[in-house]
């Protein structure tokens, strides 16, 4: 495909927390599709350097920058430093995330704190950063988790909880932004393998069987989507919550 006819030609996007798992899928993927992608990691330089390096070995523009999700100013310097460098932010996918389990009555209340900081707080500061640069036809995009429609064992309430404030938050923006030509949509990720949830992981052969096609996603699943709704052909979505969890929740 002539790079000119990329979907993506001459957009700018921010993938937070994009240097593995399902952001680096993510970053990937719109990089592929045109995007030039700035991509934000907290403890994982090298696998940052790495991805950047397979994007433009690939034909793609990408960079990362070093910003801790639940860092406030850490969060608004990275996406500052993108607008500076491009004079514009297109779209942002806020994929940043931590997961917490535990008994609720267990759980220390620094944790909790910090869970809010990463899932929430940094979504917030984020998408306020981001609003400063971002014209007609911007595109907001969350990552939010299956979890919300349909909790599947015990010990996540405090991660649903973050999740649940994020799904909220996306549909109180869509009419904050809508006048201004840009949408907010949240991409709910059902069992996806992960660094957060492997595929092979401690609550794998209790989930699967669950799964209605049969297998865990992949990060290029969710990408996917993150896609779609990242496009012009998504123009006039806004306010959606897609559940990609292979049925998980049917």
């Amino acid at each position: 495909m002539n790079p000119a006819t990329l979907p993506l030609t001459g957009k700018v996007a921010i993938v937070t927390g994009g240097s593995r798992s399902i952001g680096a899928a993510i970053a990937k993927r719109l990089a592929a599709d045109g995007a030039a992608v700035a991509i934000t990691y907290n403890a994982s330089p090298e696998r940052a350097a790495a991805l950047v390096a397979d994007i433009t070995a690939a034909g793609g523009q990408a960079f990362s920058l070093a910003a801790d999700a639940g860092d406030p100013e850490a969060v608004r310097a990275a996406v500052q430093s993108v607008a500076a460098r491009f004079g514009k932010v297109d779209i942002l996918v806020n994929n940043a995330g931590i997961s917490l389990l535990g008994a609720p009555e267990d759980i220390a209340f620094e944790d909790f704190q910090r869970i809010l900081a990463v899932n929430v707080s940094g979504v917030f500061v984020a998408t306020q950063e981001a609003l400063k640069h971002m014209g007609q036809g911007g595109r907001i995009i969350h990552i939010g988790s299956s979890m919300v429609q349909y909790s599947a064992f015990a010990t996540a309430s405090v991660y649903t909880l973050t999740k649940g404030a994020v799904a909220g938050f996306s549909r109180g923006l869509v009419r904050d932004l809508g006048p201004r030509g840009i949408t907010v949509n949240t991409v709910h990720p059902g069992p996806t393998d992960s660094d957060m949830n492997p595929a092979d992981g401690p609550v794998a052969d209790f989930v699967r069987p669950h799964i209605a096609v049969g297998r865990y996603g992949a990060g290029q699943d969710i990408a996917s989507a993150v896609a779609y709704l990242a496009s012009a052909e998504a123009s006039f979505v806004t306010g959606a919550e897609l559940i990609v969890d292979g049925g998980f929740t049917a």
